[in-house]
């Protein structure tokens, strides 16, 4: 029990080094990990079913090489691959973001150092020390964010298109 308290702590600790901009870093990687694991949700639970019920809508037509039975089949196609796509821009904004912040809390850090080498000449290193820190954090966190971030978008987006092309192979136009 204590252990939760020690790392609360020193979460709270890391997050007053980094300074503002990595409170908005955390909400992002918050956002980002919940739209991953919603999508995670979705294949593991929902996908199959959404699959099912497009095959179920192709198997129940009796015409299928008409034009006409070619647009219902990609349409169903379409349809399902929304689904699967669902929130892998969003993703990939989150990822493409983190960065940014991260870098803007680097610019906010070095604006600090800046600021006291200004108010005191260069002569207190340790309060530099501190800015110097608050310039680090956020990129380091930022980098994290992204990088993570980016071996789950390259997962979730191969996973659509093998699922994509497996929806395209059962829906087959004799």
């Amino acid at each position: 029990m204590f252990f939760f308290y020690d790392a609360a702590d020193a979460l709270f600790e890391f997050m007053q080094k980094g300074g503002d901009v990595l409170y908005l870093i955390g909400l992002l990687a918050f956002l980002m990990w919940f739209l991953i694991f919603e999508r995670l949700w979705y294949f593991n639970f929902n996908h199959q079913v959404n699959v099912a019920g497009a095959v179920e809508d192709w198997a129940k037509r009796t015409d299928k090489r008409s034009w006409n039975s070619k647009a219902i089949r990609e349409m169903l196609i379409s349809k399902t691959s929304s689904k699967i796509n669902q929130n892998l821009t969003l993703i990939k904004l989150c990822v493409g973001v983190a960065p940014l912040l991260g870098l803007f809390g680097t610019i906010t850090g070095m604006m600090e150092v800046f600021h006291l080498l200004a108010i005191t000449g260069g002569g207190d290193a340790k309060a530099m020390a501190g800015g110097v820190s608050r310039s680090t954090i956020p990129a380091m966190a930022g980098l994290s964010v992204a990088i993570t971030g980016t071996f789950a978008s390259t997962f979730l987006k191969n996973k659509s298109n093998r699922e994509t092309e497996l929806l395209s192979e059962h829906l087959v136009s004799e």
